[in-house]
């Protein structure tokens, strides 16, 4: 019996060991994996900074740039970005909203498929304590903390100012982007200022004025198609106001054989659309380089979380206050300095452009 107890101690004794040692083993691993997820450079009060990011979709390149751009600077350092895609859904972003809220993230990185609808999720953030970047789209009708966009009336005027010089005198498609968004609205008071004054003279008529919800390319393309039909296919110019939508415009005048006839505006630099200003289709991007906003608003995050002040270059009303600003400069893109642009800045490869 002695003998019995002294194997059965000793059994207990080895097992109880054995725990200890996996227990430690388990913990050594949690923490190395919590260590290696964060960098303690962005930490406050020893925590990782969570941030939350929302985005309206993923449908257009565009934004999956944005999205990559982003995921790929929290990493390098060594933030939690939590992330949500709306899909043109403004019901489902405020949904998105409030459980990343929810979440215990500091900072909210917005770009809202409603920019009055989003002041809402703002006021709501605000409650929690938690600051809000309004991101590529202005939100109004809120005290936003800062907006992260580039000059979009700028963006405009370069639109504008191209396609009157190809085009000073004839028949225009006036196109804009989704009514929800301010941006669109911010084009097109841009590329007015130089396409109005030539309406006034009698020189451009506009034979259809129409925005584009979600920015859809197959709105771009039925507005088209009723302008061609609505004229005989007199139609001279076009300014959409971006890719995807130009795109829409492209199919329906190829359809017509009027495809690189009609000088088209475009905006957002996409690889098709680069494809087709070489195939001549196109005739017109606007370049805004989404890597250099998407690291910047990283940064800025990262800021706002510690409570350190941002550096701004500009102001912009959103019907409320004027919103500290953080503008980046667009460029207009063609034919003749496409290489130099997009390809020579990285930003496109050359095989993926001119792929035969």
């Amino acid at each position: 019996m002695r003998k019995f107890s002294k194997l059965l101690v000793l059994v207990v004794v080895f097992a109880m060991l054995a725990s200890i040692i996996a227990g430690c083993g388990g913990s050594t691993n949690s923490t190395s994996s919590a260590q290696s997820a964060g960098s303690k450079s962005v930490s406050k009060g020893g925590d990782k900074i969570v941030v939350g990011l929302s985005l309206p979709t993923q449908r257009e390149e565009r934004w999956v740039r944005d999205k990559v751009t982003m995921e790929a600077k929290a990493k390098e350092l060594g933030i939690d970005l939590k992330v949500q895609v709306a899909d043109n859904d403004m019901d489902k972003q405020t949904s998105q909203c409030e459980n990343l809220i929810s979440q215990g993230i500091k900072v909210l990185i917005l770009a809202p498929q409603d920019g009055k609808a989003a002041a809402a999720i703002v006021d709501k953030a605000h409650a929690a304590g938690i600051k809000v970047i309004s991101y590529d789209r202005l939100i109004l009708d809120t005290d936003v903390d800062v907006y992260m966009s580039f000059d979009n009336v700028k963006v405009g005027e370069l639109q504008g100012q191209f396609i009157t010089s190809k085009v000073p005198k004839g028949n225009y498609i006036i196109l804009s982007g989704d009514p929800g968004d301010n941006n669109a609205k911010l084009f097109k008071e841009g590329a007015m200022k130089y396409i109005q004054p030539l309406v006034d003279k009698g020189d451009i008529k506009v034979i259809l004025d129409q925005p584009c919800k979600d920015w859809k390319a197959e709105e771009a393309m039925a507005a088209t198609e009723n302008a061609l039909t609505k004229t005989n296919n007199k139609i001279d110019a076009i300014l959409a106001p971006n890719d995807g939508t130009a795109n829409g415009c492209i199919q329906a005048l190829a359809a017509q054989g009027l495809a690189g006839k009609v000088p088209i505006t475009g905006q957002d630099a996409e690889l098709a659309a680069a494809q087709r200003i070489v195939l001549g289709t196109q005739s017109m991007t606007i370049f805004k380089d989404t890597r250099e906003l998407g690291k910047a608003a990283i940064e800025a995050a990262i800021k706002l979380a510690k409570g350190e002040t941002l550096e701004t270059n500009g102001k912009v009303n959103n019907n409320k206050i004027d919103v500290p600003s953080i503008l980046l400069t667009p460029v207009a893109v063609d034919k003749d300095n496409l290489d130099k642009v997009l390809i020579d800045s990285g930003y496109l490869k050359k095989e993926d452009v001119y792929k035969k």
